[in-house]
């Protein structure tokens, strides 16, 4: 998240990102206009995810995914 704050163009990298995978990583930059608990709570707002963890300038977003990623062979 940077100067723009949490923005469409980041909305849809994030949502692209938790179509691809459940879990993700963001990071806020200083110079950024909101704090990270703050971008994390309106970007999961946005893309319908759940804040997991905020620390420091990171934090963590998860959204179950639709399919199972992994499909075991029946016996």
């Amino acid at each position: 998240v940077g100067k723009g704050g949490v923005i469409a163009t980041l909305e849809k990298q994030a949502d692209d990102a938790l179509e691809a995978r459940e879990l993700i990583k963001g990071k806020v930059l200083e110079s950024a206009p909101q704090t990270a608990r703050e971008a994390a709570e309106a970007l999961a707002a946005a893309v319908n995810a759940t804040v997991v963890h905020v620390m420091g300038r990171t934090f963590v977003l998860y959204r179950p995914a639709k399919e199972p990623q992994l499909r075991l062979p029946r016996a």
